[in-house]
């Protein structure tokens, strides 16, 4: 007798699949609605099925809530305000200049966030404060910071990246939602301090997980996204 579920037909699985991936967006303002912690144990145990080169496994992660959670956000918000010239993180995640066409999807994506929140050109503090919200995990029950050991070479940052779409993915099968920060590595000082990360790990990102906010303005935004023919070269099909 077999006691496994019988496998979806494959129009309803990957009508499943696309949607948790079409779906998910990046959310910046989140409900208190608390995610338990076997809720976020679940969706990484799912996304360490991520590949990694010869099965290295190489992501880490710090989860935190609660009290945990509030400590955190305190101490980089004091940082972010008082001392952010004394903070950079340890790798370059941006070009020091943006060739076409990243720097207008760039400039596009941060004018329409300003423009659906109400913040206008020139309004520096506005933008200050809205750059704040990302050390308080935009208001979401549990935040995630990932590390990686310093010896592993960028293969291994590949393997992660694919591991934070899988809890990415995973998130949104179950009704949830995320946000990606690399704004956390700037502060990666604090962090360490306040999780005891050692020093032989780099601190890469957070992200925020938890139920988006419906009402707020700022999860009205959809990206755009450039159609296969604009970055995909097709070869040898009949």
């Amino acid at each position: 007798m077999n006691d496994h579920a019988p496998i979806p037909a494959r129009s309803e699985a990957a009508a499943a699949v696309d949607a948790a991936i079409t779906s998910r967006r990046s959310v910046r303002r989140f409900l208190a609605t608390p995610v338990s912690r076997a809720e976020v144990a679940e969706i990484l145990a799912v996304a360490s099925r991520a590949p990694s080169g010869t099965n290295m496994q190489p992501w880490k992660v710090n989860v935190v809530a609660g009290a945990a959670q509030r400590a955190l956000s305190a101490a980089i918000g004091d940082a972010f305000t008082d001392h952010a010239d004394d903070h950079d993180q340890e790798f370059a995640y941006y070009p020091a200049e943006f060739p076409e066409p990243y720097k207008s999807r760039r400039r596009k994506v941060g004018w329409d966030l300003y423009g659906v929140l109400g913040i206008a050109r020139g309004e520096t503090d506005k933008m200050r404060a809205q750059m704040a919200r990302n050390y308080l995990f935009f208001d979401a029950p549990v935040g995630l910071i990932f590390s990686i050991d310093r010896v592993l070479e960028i293969g291994s940052w590949l393997d992660c990246g694919m591991f934070l779409e899988n809890i990415m993915i995973a998130a949104r099968a179950r009704g949830l939602d995320t946000c990606p920060q690399v704004a956390f590595a700037k502060y990666h000082k604090v962090i360490r301090a306040q999780l005891d990360i050692p020093d032989d790990q780099i601190v890469i990102c957070g992200m925020s997980l938890g139920h988006a906010d419906p009402a707020a303005p700022e999860n009205t935004l959809v990206t755009e996204r450039e159609p296969p023919e604009v970055f995909a070269r097709f070869h040898g099909f009949e």
